[in-house]
């Protein structure tokens, strides 16, 4: 699973985007993110291109099991990181920054090592 930082974002959007949204189109992702839409359209050709969602007709964007399986770990991700530095002492927005950086360059082994501590010292 060899997939850069911007590919990882587009896939975490989609799954939270998705978690409000009835659907997901390429324009909710531009507003969400703050890109242009023909930005976003290049990322949703190589994300389809590389299997990772599909895009009906109508545009409709939905994550296939293997870009669902990239989102959910970046989310997972995302959402421990920015609870464990706030739980530090990081003020929010800062923790939720750097959790953003972090998520994408830790390695499994690291992370599996935190989210082990941060279970147990509840």
């Amino acid at each position: 699973m060899n997939i850069n930082e911007s590919a990882e974002n587009y896939l975490e959007t989609i799954l939270i985007l998705s978690k409000t949204l009835p659907v997901v189109r390429s324009v909710d992702i531009a507003n969400e993110l703050g890109f242009t839409k023909p930005s976003v359209s290049v990322a949703m050709k190589n994300l389809r291109e590389n299997g990772y969602i599909t895009v009906t007709d109508a545009g409709f964007i939905y994550l296939t099991d293997s870009g669902k399986e990239i989102a959910d770990m970046i989310y997972e991700r995302h959402a421990l990181l920015s609870s464990w530095l706030t739980s530090l002492g990081v003020n929010e927005k800062t923790a939720t920054e750097d959790a953003c950086k972090m998520e994408h360059v830790i390695s499994k082994e690291t992370f599996q090592a935190i989210k082990n501590y941060v279970t147990t010292h509840k």
